[in-house]
């Protein structure tokens, strides 16, 4: 999808946020926060609206009024529509949203559905044939009301091209800096988690579900500091023997005690950090390939593309001629 970003050079990318009757505020505000300007010196590079399915005033919960001019009518204009929950899986959303969602999908637009607009999208029949993600309390729900979608509860999202859903609350937050990523490279999604104060890149494989989310031991801590500096020094092996010698614990607890802290795998939480700092280097030097692989310890230019192919579904040359076209034919 990082094709698109040449497409969005010359105006403002076109995100509107679908609000209903009932809708959480939490909810709501996970995508408009990620979709707003990055800075207050910076103009940012979507024009957000949230448009209303059932009428200009809604009444939220716990006591919340939403009060919005646009309709439906802006699915036409968007380029990302963005159905942020839904608040019951029995209840069909109104006709007239799905028939807007299903022709944005006839036009190629991205339809994304955080939490239970999962369900939304599925009611729309765009999730049919296709895998798909939600709050873990509510996939064995969506895989029954709907059998010809392959429910995954495990993920964080899951990106099917032109439609995306994603688990329940914080994790829209990683599905939409996913969904930046793609559109406008590495760097702008960073930026926009720093303003978040959240984390830059989490890729939609890892565990919904994290037993310890937050480190609060003293070896937490030590986790941590030695995670930073394996940030800082990607381009040595990082064995997986040797970090659990360096964290004083058996492989077999440093593996237990690293998924319960991160919801992933070490190896998986490594390649993720050198495929991060990959973009970096491609977005913002003109370094080889062969320079790149060795300074975050991929060793070869094969290796990375393989990586990189896999990871975002295009080649780092590709995502290189996209987000930092000006040394591209270097």
């Amino acid at each position: 999808m990082v094709s698109g970003q040449r497409r969005y050079a010359m105006r403002k990318i076109r995100v509107v946020v679908v609000a209903f009757e009932g809708i959480l505020p939490f909810h709501l505000s996970v995508p408009c926060a990620v979709f707003q300007a990055p800075t207050r010196d910076m103009e940012s590079p979507f024009r957000l609206r949230v448009c209303s399915a059932e009428g200009p005033r809604l009444n939220g919960a716990y006591g919340f009024a939403i009060e919005t001019e646009y309709t439906l009518d802006e699915l036409r204009q968007a380029d990302v529509i963005i159905v942020p929950t839904w608040r019951d899986a029995q209840e069909a959303p109104p006709q007239a949203l799905l028939d807007a969602l299903q022709r944005a999908a006839r036009r190629g637009k991205r339809v994304v559905g955080l939490c239970m607009g999962a369900f939304v999208l599925a009611y729309a029949g765009l999730l049919d044939g296709r895998r798909a993600t939600t709050h873990w309390y509510a996939t064995e729900e969506l895989a029954a009301l709907f059998p010809s979608v392959t429910v995954d509860p495990d993920v964080l999202y899951v990106d099917e091209g032109p439609v995306i859903t994603s688990a329940g609350s914080a994790a829209g937050i990683d599905c939409c800096l996913h969904l930046v990523r793609q559109l406008l490279g590495a760097e702008q999604a960073n930026h926009i988690a720093r303003r978040l104060v959240v984390s830059p890149f989490r890729r939609g494989g890892q565990a919904q579900f994290i037993e310890q989310p937050m480190p609060t031991l003293a070896g937490d801590k030590r986790m941590a500091r030695l995670l930073e500096d394996i940030q800082r020094k990607l381009h040595l092996p990082h064995s997986l023997d040797d970090i659990a010698e360096r964290a004083a614990m058996s492989r077999r607890s440093f593996t237990r005690h690293f998924r319960q802290l991160t919801g992933s795998s070490f190896g998986d939480w490594l390649l993720a950090q050198r495929l991060s700092a990959a973009q970096r280097l491609l977005e913002t030097t003109s370094l080889p390939l062969e320079r790149i692989a060795n300074a975050i310890g991929l060793g070869s230019p094969v290796t990375l593309r393989q990586h990189f192919q896999r990871a975002f579904r295009t080649s780092p040359a590709h995502y290189r001629r996209t987000f930092n076209a000006a040394r591209a034919e270097d």
